[in-house]
């Protein structure tokens, strides 16, 4: 099991937690992103760098992930290509996509799109709270802990 982190979005306090977890845990993560991240030196982290361009970062993590591996993402498009290959996808607060409800999950970011692309003004969400960097590192170590047994 591998753990692929679309890195170009990602907040720092998420990658450093994803940092002490691969170390904690013994588990691959590997950051893709079009600009140069830096990355602890680690036997169990890593970096690509890809191409500048839309979805080239997504694009590289769906040919390189196999099922059962997680990808941590706030791209609820890229989520559903890794849950359709058999895969997870955590995003930032914690949520973890699985097949029972990624549909509902792109349902609402399409009505959200279409209220937005109609000029209505949704707002965005939140900045990241204490409590969801607490979400999303326990959703995390549950997850990583399920995959260890």
């Amino acid at each position: 099991m591998n753990i692929w982190v679309d890195a170009d979005a990602c907040p720092v306090v998420i990658k450093d937690i994803l940092c002490r977890a691969a170390e904690r845990m013994q588990v691959q993560v590997t950051f893709v992103a079009n600009q140069f991240i830096r990355t602890p030196p680690s036997r169990y982290i890593a970096f690509i760098q890809v191409a500048s361009g839309f979805d080239v970062a997504d694009n590289e993590i769906v040919k390189r992930l196999c099922a059962g591996d997680l990808v941590i993402t706030g791209d609820i498009p890229l989520a559903a290509e890794v849950v359709e290959k058999g895969a997870y996808g955590l995003n930032h607060r914690g949520e973890l996509y699985t097949e029972n409800n990624i549909r509902e999950s792109l349902n609402m970011r399409d009505f959200m799109d279409t209220l937005r692309s109609s000029g209505i003004s949704t707002g965005g969400p939140g900045a990241l709270s204490a409590s969801d960097r607490q979400d999303f590192a326990n959703h995390l170590d549950k997850f990583l802990s399920q995959c260890k047994e």
